[in-house]
């Protein structure tokens, strides 16, 4: 084995070679620093704020969202209470139209009804002195077979009926 001095085997001892590496790791930390970092440290910053800038308007579009959701909310609340509204208006206007309705209805029935009573009013009229009529022809007739001579004088003759025609009222009560 060759024989080493003192001074080479002393690893404590600088040699030319770490001077050298001292150097180059400085000047590349000064160039790093100075070239390189700066626009990092840069983009980074401007990541940073970009990042915050797009929070900030989410944030802003989450109230205007908010904001949205509340006004259609009140939206729907105003258009149904003016359906209900409507409805209830449908409702009176309705429930008046049947009662008009109902209302002429029942003047035209008894206006019908009050016609129909007049009608038949007359007709029994009509028909009770038609009745009277044959009636007073028949018992003319009869009274002149009983009587044994013809009753052909018209004013004998209504007499007659209408003695004839009061009796049966009496004797009908």
């Amino acid at each position: 084995m060759p024989e080493t001095t003192s001074a080479e085997s002393n690893f404590l001892v600088p040699n030319g070679t770490i001077l050298f590496e001292i150097l180059a790791f400085a000047i590349l930390l000064f160039i790093l620093a100075k070239y390189v970092i700066p626009p990092v440290n840069k983009g980074l910053t401007d990541r940073q704020e970009n990042i915050r800038q797009q929070f900030a308007d989410a944030e802003k579009a989450k109230s205007d969202a908010e904001a949205e959701k509340e006004s259609y909310r009140a939206q729907i609340a105003d258009a149904r209470q003016e359906a209900a509204r409507i409805r209830e208006e449908a409702k009176e206007q309705g429930a008046q139209i049947i009662a008009e309705m109902r209302q002429q209805a029942q003047s035209e029935a008894d206006r019908i009804t009050t016609h129909a009573h007049a009608q038949i009013e007359a007709e029994r009229s009509q028909a009770l002195a038609q009745l009277k009529g044959e009636v007073g022809s028949i018992a003319t007739q009869l009274a002149g077979r009983i009587v044994g001579e013809s009753l052909d004088d018209e004013a004998r003759q209504k007499r007659t009926v209408e003695r004839f025609i009061a009796e049966l009222e009496e004797s009908s009560n």
